[in-house]
């Protein structure tokens, strides 16, 4: 990344109480990125807060897309105006900017085209509910046993991306619980995939999508679809 042209998208869905603290953080951490505000159809002052802040970039989506349809627009962003690597984090405060130099340092060493920022490697934060944790233990070994991969943190968002894995994704983005399927995809376009541990925080303010009552459903699509995504050939 030190050569590089590099953006930070955020994807963001009412998350006005957050919006300017990411940006400060990003400001504070990687001083010299790019920063796109996907705000994704909100009903709140996101928008509106994320255009105070100089120099950052917002699109506006016209209608809710979902974290799918927002993150790949960021991916169509990047690849069009030549970005080298693009990194998300999400609007809510849990990603922390200052562990992206842990996910470049792992894909400087590596070679991989993309890293996932892991909770459950090598570092003691916050880690989610023990409901999402079930999910998420259970998608590790659905990816060891269909793929032959160890992903410890298949859901997490906090992800660099290089090049190469941009130009895939820009063209083929799952729209609906996307992070276990990019995973996947990018497996079938032959890109390396690896993770390192990272800290992260509980949101600063509102709401996760996901709640207990959604958990179970979650679960079960998410592993539906992650069988079925194994199971087709390539997109």
């Amino acid at each position: 990344m030190e050569n590089g042209k590099t953006l930070i998208v955020i994807p963001a869905f009412n998350e006005q109480d957050n919006i300017l603290g990411v940006i400060g953080d990003i400001r504070t951490h990687l001083p010299d990125a790019d920063i796109l505000v996907v705000n994704d159809c909100s009903v709140d002052a996101t928008a509106k807060r994320a255009r105070q802040a100089a120099g950052v970039q917002v699109v506006d989506l016209p209608c809710n897309l979902g974290i799918g349809g927002a993150v790949q627009t960021g991916f169509k962003y990047a690849r069009d105006r030549g970005y080298d690597y693009m990194v998300q984090i999400d609007g809510d405060g849990q990603h922390l900017p200052r562990e992206v130099s842990k996910l470049a340092a792992a894909m400087a060493a590596t070679g991989s085209d993309m890293v996932i920022g892991s909770r459950f490697l090598d570092v003691r934060s916050f880690r989610t509910s023990w409901q999402r944790r079930i999910g998420i233990n259970i998608f590790r070994h659905l990816f060891r046993l269909l793929l032959g991969l160890t992903i410890t943190d298949g859901t997490s968002g906090f992800r660099l991306y290089n090049r190469r894995s941009i130009e895939v994704l820009a063209r083929f983005y799952p729209s609906d619980y996307p992070e276990p399927d990019a995973i996947v995809l990018l497996y079938k376009h032959g890109l390396a995939i690896t993770e390192v541990g990272v800290a992260m925080r509980a949101r600063e303010s509102g709401h996760s999508s996901i709640t207990a009552l959604r958990s179970p459903y979650y679960m079960a699509k998410v592993t539906l679809s992650i069988i079925l995504s194994c199971s087709r050939t390539r997109w």
